[in-house]
Order: structure tokens, then sequence, then C-alpha cells
């Protein structure tokens, strides 16, 4: 009768411990300081909260006898922590790298259909009719400020490693300068109309071979003069810029990959929205390009999302182990302590909540080292990776505050995890039992 009522005992405990670990998952930084808050009145103000405080005590006091044993709840999780945290780090980057492209005040405009402009196809004789579409805002010359747009795959040695990869070269002509504002020219000049020069991008020149200013490269058979380098801080720095109708003719298009408008006030987008699908020669999509490049950044961080997650239960299924050994290990170890001090009055309560607290705080010194490691060694760490357009996208690993305090979260629910049955054990020591092993 004993057994089975300590198994549903434990039964219970263990579906109020999955409860508990789902609630914590979601719960934002608030409420943490809510149940923070909670905690410390309870400790401070009530008979039971003085004696987990004064058990919570003799416990961290003799942490240093058993420094060895505490290092590998530790060093468990920060290992948890760091690699989480690096991980999502690089979906971050690239997804504020794409999502800092572009904007709301200008559109993007594919065939219908498209997901990229790789596979996308408008014919000359469909520019002029954008054009002239309501929603469009016109330049000081008083041309509709319209950028018909060729997109190219090319083939560039990676300093790197030597191995070859993909880069985009994108054709645009002067007002594909005007509508990319944060595009500024940091060396040289740019390419003159009819001259088959390159400008590019800052990025690119660190990932690839020979684009320094004043060299040259071979791309379909001609040679290319590479005049002026610019920055804009999101994926344009990944590209080579030429003039369209040189790309054009160099690689025998007839066609445009993309066009890009600026759009005309607020309202800009809705009325151009509404003018393309009311003309039937148009059969294209569009949409904003702060729109357009967050969309390309979805897919690769859901999968870098998911990837993290699942090494991040991997590693944090073998923390939990070593904080259960540790805890275990600790609470035999002070037997005799526990329960002298149930012997002179201290309940169940504060035991188990000490023993808590003290997984606690190795876990929290766990999650701050894993994510300093983290934050020094991948916070502003250039990779790059291959784009929607099958071109490589520069961006730097991102840290953000959030990600660290979703690594914290981790942290802690490990130590919840690990501390928790120990905790129980210490509860449950029968006093007469541990003096007389002890």
């Amino acid at each position: 009768m004993n057994r089975m009522k300590r198994w549903l005992g434990n039964l219970g405990v263990l579906l109020a411990l999955i409860a508990g670990l789902a609630a914590w998952i979601v719960l934002p930084w608030y409420g943490v300081a809510i149940v923070v808050a909670v905690l410390a009145a309870w400790l401070l103000l009530t008979q039971r909260g003085r004696q987990t405080l004064a058990v919570t005590g003799i416990g961290i006091s003799s942490l240093p006898q058993r420094w060895g044993a505490s290092m590998v709840i530790i060093v468990g999780i920060a290992g948890v922590v760091g690699v989480l945290v690096a991980m999502l780090a690089m979906g971050e980057g690239f997804k504020a790298t794409l999502n800092r492209t572009g904007g709301d005040d200008s559109a993007i405009m594919l065939r219908g259909g498209s997901q990229s402009e790789t596979n996308s196809v408008i014919t000359r004789e469909q520019v002029p009719l954008i054009a002239n579409l309501a929603g469009i805002a016109k330049g000081r010359d008083g041309r509709p400020l319209v950028s018909a747009e060729a997109s190219q795959v090319i083939n560039m040695v990676t300093k790197a490693d030597g191995t070859d990869a993909n880069a985009q070269m994108r054709g645009v002509d002067q007002a594909g300068w005007e509508l990319r504002p944060k595009i500024k020219l940091v060396e040289g000049r740019r390419f003159n109309p009819g001259m088959r020069e390159l400008v590019v991008g800052k990025g690119a020149q660190r990932q690839y071979v020979g684009l320094e200013v004043g060299k040259q490269i071979e791309l379909a058979n001609q040679q290319w003069t590479i005049v002026g380098a610019f920055e804009s801080g999101d994926s344009h720095d990944s590209e080579l810029w030429a003039d369209v109708e040189t790309l054009a003719s160099t690689y025998q298009r007839t066609s445009y990959q993309s066009v890009t408008a600026k759009l005309d006030g607020k309202d800009g987008f809705k009325q151009l929205k509404a003018a393309m699908a009311a003309d039937p020669r148009l059969k294209l999509d569009v949409q904003t390009t702060r729109s357009y490049y967050g969309k390309q950044s979805e897919g690769l961080t859901k999968v870098i999302a998911i990837l993290g997650t699942v090494v991040g239960t991997i590693m944090a299924i073998g923390a939990v182990f070593g904080a259960l050994n540790t805890m275990y290990a600790a609470v035999a170890g002070r037997a005799r302590e526990i329960a002298t001090m149930r012997a002179l009055g201290f309940r169940g309560l504060p035991v188990v909540i000490a023993v808590m607290l003290e997984t606690m705080l190795l876990a929290l010194l766990g999650g701050a080292l894993g994510a300093a490691v983290a934050w020094l060694l991948f916070n502003g760490y250039s990779v790059s990776t291959l784009g929607s357009n099958f071109s490589q996208v520069m961006f730097q690993f991102r840290v953000s505050p959030e990600l660290i305090w979703n690594g914290m979260k981790w942290a802690l629910g490990i130590g919840l995890v690990g501390g928790l049955f120990p905790a129980l054990r210490a509860a449950r020591l029968p006093v007469t039992e541990a003096l007389r092993a002890a």
C-alpha cells in the first residue's frame, strides 16, 4: 500500500513538473519577475521562509567542499546554453540582415507565383505599364522612380578555403541607386552605363577573391573592372552591381527578373496593388521590399530554430542527469545534517525549497557562463549562407538580449528538473534512519 502511495505521489510530481515546465517556457520576463518577488516575500516574511533561508545558507556555505561536483552542473548547463544561444544567434543574425533590407516605402514586383528573383521573369513591354501605375512616386525630373533589374548567379572563389561559391550579380540603373538610400559608396566610383564595370558590396569583398577596387575579373568570357565598393548593412552587401543593360547583353537576357519602385505616400502600396490587379496585362505579384526580404529569411530561421532546440534538448537531458547525480550525492552527504534540522523542528517544505534554491543557483551560474561565452565568441561573427536566390548572403551572428533570456530560462528549467527529485528525497528522509546511517 505504501509503495502504491509513493508511486502515485511520484507520478503526481512528474505531471506537475511537466505542467510547470510548459508554463515556464511561455512565461514572459515580467511573469518571472512576479514569481521571484512572491518567492522573496515568502522567504523574508514567513516562518517557513526564514527556515528555508537558514537551510539554504548552510547548503551554499558547504559548496566549496564539493566544488568539483558542483562544477559538473555549472559546466553541463553552460554547454547547453552556449550551444543553444550560438545556434539561434545564427538564425537571428540572418533574419536581422534580411529585415534591414528594403522598407515599407518601396515595393518589389515579381512574376505571379515567384518566390524569388531567380525564378521571376518580367518582360520589357511590362516595365512602361508598371511605371505608369498609380501609387508610384516620381523623382525630381518628374519620372516615376522605377528600377527594372536583372539578377544573375555567378561563380566566385571564396577567401576562406578557396572553394567555389555562388554570388549574386545585380543589374541596376540610376533609379536603382536612388531607391536604396542605405547604400553608401565607400571606395572608388559608380559604374558607367554601357561599360563592363562592377561596384561590389563590402561583404562580397570580404568573402570572395579578386574583388579589390582596380582589379579585373572574368565573367561570361568577358573582362569586368572593379571600379568601386559600397556598404549597406543589409543583404545587398553580398552583391556585385553592374549596369543592367550591359549585364543583359552579356548574358543574353531579353527580360528582367524584378521591378522595384518607390511608393507615393502611406497609401501608395494600396494604390499600386489595386492598379496592378486591375490591369490584365500585368500578372505580377507586388509586396513591400520589407515584406519580401523578411519572407526570404523565414525558412532558414525555422530550420535553425528547430535544429537548435533539438540539439539543446539532447544536451539538456545529459545536463539534467548530471545535476540529478550531483544533487543526490549532496543530499546523501548531508543526510545527518538534514535529519538534525528536521529533529529540531524544520519542516519538509523548507528542506525541499532549500535544495531547489541551491540547484537553481548553480544553474543560474551555468546559464550566465554559457551566455557569456556565446556572446564573446559569436556576437558579430561574420559568416555566409545560401539565400533564396541560390547565392551566398553575408551576415553576422546576433546574440540578442532575448536569446540570452531564453538561454537563462533553459538553464533554470534544467536546474528545476535536476533539483526537484533530490529535494523530495531529502524531505522524505526518515530522521531516525538518517541519524543511524550517519
